[in-house]
């Protein structure tokens, strides 16, 4: 077989080939310019980054014979380069640390450290996973780290930094490598597609470089087995069944049931979803990402995905944060479940549990099972203070009769006339309906202007104030639920400087000064304080509830 995976038949050659670490390549290159060259490194970051390739490619810069020093970009042609390449040469020393991690490799290894190179400049040592090393084996290089020759440079690659001791880290010049973002990477395989002439789609290299989670060789592999799977071409639907990706339509659907607070239509989704025979990991995993995307949506709006720009218009930005840390802390558990399916069902039910809408939806059923015991009482709304703005007559702010007579079905249901008069009467309103915090927020900073034949016209000082679609939801069906009867809303620009909220920190505020003063202006007080040589410490006078 002649075929060269595409992780080795790529493999960058110089640092110009290297994708996504930029920081590094710079910082080496103008090392070796400046011959400031370090003769310890680390290399950390996560697999399939790069750590091995820039050893290699950092050792042909320092013994490359193209010229009479160290370069940044070797030649890739003269005999020092080429066995370092094919894993023969002489002053190039790479060793599995995780395989050979014992002293007695390392003995054998550091035997050579003393002496001169054989046809470079350097004798270069490129230690792989090197945080497998035994304590015994650090004890013994710590020294050669400390003072090596002027002819060897030391290169650590490793996947867990953390692990190496101190003393050998504080030897060190450490480099992190970066995980590849998201466009670099598809731009990476996309420029390797067309070089082997493969026909392909962008949603394709998108599902890929989500696969590998900004690895390089990872993503290498993966497209070769997508080219594989999808006989020499790359198709989204043919990735989809490859990598086991649920198609999004059916996640946002089922998300579009949590945020409506639709029980029954969210586990229909999730059994659409089943038939698709996902991994349950799988499910969460996408779920999370969809979250995600949403809530970076709601804020920086760089979303080219019109489910997800819909979905973060319906939901507000708390609740899509709390839906992700529900989703994300069922992940955390999730191998510890023992059973994966209980596991995501109890994540939804949770995402249920903690929507208004569901728990007004359950409400509802609640109070229909009861209707045929149901009265009409008489309610009246009142400003919570006595103002100049007192109504004229009684007649209009006063509510309908009491039917004493029991209501045998849904048709017979007199609904009582509600008056809302003034902004007084609003602010009481809306302190007495029970809201999630979500909804309280959003039309607490509202301010009342008319309410005519149950149509409810508010306004709001700020233009850009969107209220997402489950909050206004949850109000609605909570004024409806209050009333019996159907209502519209109607939210308007313009002077909103006594909505709830701000008359409730007004009223806080006074109260606090009242405190204050009452405090401040007590003689027994303010005798004990003189005798004393005290003072009464900011914020620590509270009213008394």
């Amino acid at each position: 077989m002649s075929y060269e995976v595409l992780a080795r038949k790529y493999r960058p050659t110089n640092f110009d080939e290297v994708v996504g670490q930029d920081h590094i390549i710079q910082a080496l290159s103008n090392s070796i310019l400046q011959d400031r060259m370090h003769q310890a490194f680390i290399f950390s970051g996560t697999r399939g980054v790069g750590k091995t390739t820039l050893g290699r490619i950092l050792a042909k810069c320092l013994n490359c014979l193209s010229s009479d020093c160290p370069v940044p970009t070797p030649c890739n042609t003269c005999s020092n380069c080429e066995e370092v390449k094919l894993g023969r040469s002489l002053d190039f020393y790479e060793q599995d640390a995780a395989s050979q991690r014992g002293i007695d490799a390392m003995k054998d290894l550091l035997q050579t450290v003393p002496q001169s190179p054989s046809n470079g400049r350097f004798k270069v040592y490129l230690l792989d996973e090197a945080h497998m090393l035994t304590t015994e084996s650090f004890n013994a290089l710590l020294k050669n780290l400390e003072e090596p020759p002027k002819h060897v440079v030391f290169i650590l690659a490793t996947t867990n930094p953390e692990k190496l001791p101190k003393t050998v880290q504080s030897r060190c010049l450490q480099l992190n490598l970066k995980t590849v973002g998201g466009t670099v990477l598809i731009n990476h395989l996309k420029m390797i597609l067309e070089s082997e002439n493969i026909n392909f789609d962008h949603e394709s290299l998108e599902l890929i470089a989500d696969a590998a989670s900004g690895s390089v060789r990872d993503a290498l592999t993966l497209l070769d087995q997508a080219i594989a799977h999808g006989s020499g071409s790359l198709e989204a639907e043919s990735v989809k069944k490859l990598l086991g990706t649920i198609d999004n339509s059916h996640l946002i659907s089922m998300l579009n049931s949590i945020i409506d607070g639709n029980g029954q239509s969210a586990f229909d989704d999730l059994a659409k979803i089943e038939e698709l025979s996902p991994e349950y990991e799988i499910i969460l995993k996408s779920i999370i990402s969809i979250l995600h995307k949403t809530a970076l949506e709601k804020v920086l709006h760089n979303s080219n995905d019109e489910n997800i720009k819909s979905l973060s218009i319906k939901v507000d930005e708390e609740f899509c944060q709390l839906l992700y840390e529900i989703a994300v802390n069922a992940y955390s558990k999730f191998n510890v479940h023992p059973n994966p399916k209980e596991a995501l069902e109890i994540c939804i039910l949770r995402m249920l549990a903690f929507n208004p809408l569901h728990k007004l939806d359950d409400q509802s059923k609640n109070s229909n099972t009861e209707k045929k015991n149901l009265k009409t009482e008489q309610v009246a709304i009142t400003p919570l203070e006595e103002s100049s703005d007192k109504i004229e007559s009684k007649s209009k702010s006063e509510i309908i009769k009491k039917d004493k007579e029991s209501i045998k079905n849904e048709d017979d249901v007199k609904f009582t006339n509600f008056f809302i008069e003034s902004n007084d009467q609003w602010i009481q309103f809306f302190n007495s309906l029970e809201l999630s915090p979500f909804a309280r927020n959003y039309f607490g900073y509202l301010q009342f202007e008319s309410f005519n034949d149950f149509s409810l016209v508010l306004t709001t000082t700020n233009e850009d104030n969107k209220i997402p679609e489950n909050v206004y939801k949850e109000f609605k069906s909570t004024c409806e639920g209050y009333f019996k009867k159907t209502i519209s809303i109607e939210i308007k620009h313009g002077n909103a400087s006594q909505s709830p909220i701000e008359q409730k920190e007004k009223q806080e505020t006074e109260r606090q000064l009242r405190a204050e003063k009452a405090v401040l202006s007590d003689p027994t007080i303010q005798k004990f304080l003189d005798k004393h040589d005290g003072n009464i410490k900011d914020g620590s006078i509270k009213p008394i509830n």
